[in-house]
């Protein structure tokens, strides 16, 4: 947490900008203030699994939902900007209070993006336009786990629908206002009862679906990640066989907000450092991890940076058609 502490407040009484909520359905409202800019979509966007995630929805009026599980059960949050840079975020649920409890981590308050410094012109030129990123915790290593499971060795869309399929099937509606347009995922329990016949029906082969069968049964041991230094939890996550470097760093880069969680083993990340950093049209992993030797406990950070620059290398091939493009 930062030295100076942001302010989070709770209300019961709802607030202009929630007004799109129906009075007989409010939930329990808090307001946090952050110690710096914040941009909501650029911090929450990567918890979204496809523009269809039952979790995850932006409704009209700009503010964010999640579903998600919690340790204490199923929740919806909604959180939304207000005046003056405060935040305003209400629940729904059984996990409700657990989210509103997590609300400054969710939004980057154990992050530092002070601890950064850019090496490199588009690197400081990516930061300085985006001065409200920071990296999101979710403190939840299951939720994204599964849909980062399911993205291994195949395209997005196909792991988006999977990922769609799944839970609007086998999860339950979402807590709150939106229970017939959002879902929350499955409890381990659950998702461990899901017959390989459902599987294969969202599209997902018997080893990605076996990987995420061996994940669930060791759910609790691997939500423990969430308390573990980085390398640990890297280590803890690569216990589970078929959960390699590329599924834990994902996973972390979310769950714990890992600041140094650099994603190997992408088939285009490499490609798009590289290019962005020396305008080499190929790069190997090892290449892409040798250029962010200098960022080194914020590569993750970096890469991000790197992407939002929005610097491409030239497309030489056909685009890729659903098969193998991730590896584990």
């Amino acid at each position: 947490m930062h030295p100076e502490q942001p302010r989070l407040t709770s209300t019961p009484t709802a607030t202009a900008t929630a007004a799109a909520v129906p009075a007989q359905t409010r939930g329990q409202i808090r307001r946090w203030t952050p110690d710096g800019p914040l941009n909501l979509g650029l911090i929450l966007g990567p918890l979204r699994r496809g523009p269809a995630d039952p979790a995850f929805r932006v409704t009209p009026d700009g503010a964010i939902w999640r579903a998600s599980r919690t340790p204490a059960g199923p929740g919806t949050i909604r959180v939304a900007a207000v005046s003056g840079g405060t935040v305003e975020a209400e629940a729904w649920g059984p996990g409700g209070d657990w989210l509103l409890d997590g609300l400054p981590a969710l939004l980057g308050a154990d992050d530092d993006p002070a601890a950064f410094t850019a090496r490199h012109r588009v690197v400081h030129e990516a930061n300085r336009r985006n001065p409200g990123l920071r990296l999101t915790r979710t403190r939840l290593v299951l939720e994204s786990l599964i849909p980062a499971i399911l993205e291994q060795k195949v395209t997005s869309d196909e792991a988006y629908r999977a990922w769609r399929l799944l839970l609007r099937r086998h999860g339950e509606p979402a807590p709150g206002p939106l229970a017939d347009r959002m879902h929350v995922a499955p409890d381990p329990r659950a998702w461990a009862l899901i017959p390989s016949w459902e599987w294969h029906r969202a599209g997902v082969d018997n080893k990605r679906a076996s990987t995420a069968m061996r994940a669930v049964r060791h759910a609790r041991r691997l939500e423990e990640a969430v308390t573990l230094p980085p390398a640990d939890a890297l280590a803890r996550l690569q216990l589970i066989p078929g959960i390699g470097p590329w599924t834990a760093a994902e996973t972390l880069q979310r769950a714990t907000g890992d600041p140094d969680a650099v994603t190997v083993g992408d088939l285009h990340l490499p490609n798009i450092v590289g290019y962005a950093l020396t305008g080499a049209h190929r790069s190997t992993d090892a290449e892409m991890l040798d250029l962010l030797t200098p960022y080194a406990g914020q590569r993750h950070r970096a890469a991000r940076l790197i992407l939002l620059a929005g610097r491409r290398p030239p497309r030489r091939a056909p685009r890729m058609t659903p098969g193998n493009i991730a590896a584990l």
